[in-house]
């Protein structure tokens, strides 16, 4: 079965950091593109960051230069480090792993606000 558990949300200011995890349980994650969404309230659902099983990365222009996306296969875990942190970037912050070209699955979500 395949679990995917995020934590790290929480209540920041803004210019302020934090930095969520997510660690998978249920699949070889090494080999695994892994994706960091984010749904905020009355939005559709968007892609934040992903890295793929080389390591390569790619941001949303909004998060570029403020986010980082890194991945510790030794720990099924992938990181989405996020600095200057503005108000804009409060939502529900969801982990993905990318199975097959379709098919991704999901962890339950860590909400994060930012307050200005």
């Amino acid at each position: 079965q395949v679990q995917l558990v995020e934590s790290g949300g929480t209540l920041a200011q803004a210019g302020g950091s934090l930095k969520l995890s997510c660690t998978a349980s249920g699949i070889i994650f090494s080999i695994h593109t892994m994706g960091w969404y984010r749904q905020a309230p009355g939005k559709q659902r968007e892609l934040v960051a992903h890295i793929t099983s080389r390591g390569s990365t790619n941001y949303t222009d909004s998060v570029k230069g403020r986010f980082t996306v890194s991945r510790d296969n030794a720990k099924n875990t992938v990181y989405l480090q996020m600095n200057s942190l503005k108000p804009e970037d409060t939502a529900v912050y969801y982990c993905s792993a990318r199975l097959l070209p379709n098919v991704n699955v999901w962890g339950q979500g860590t909400q994060v606000t930012v307050s200005s």
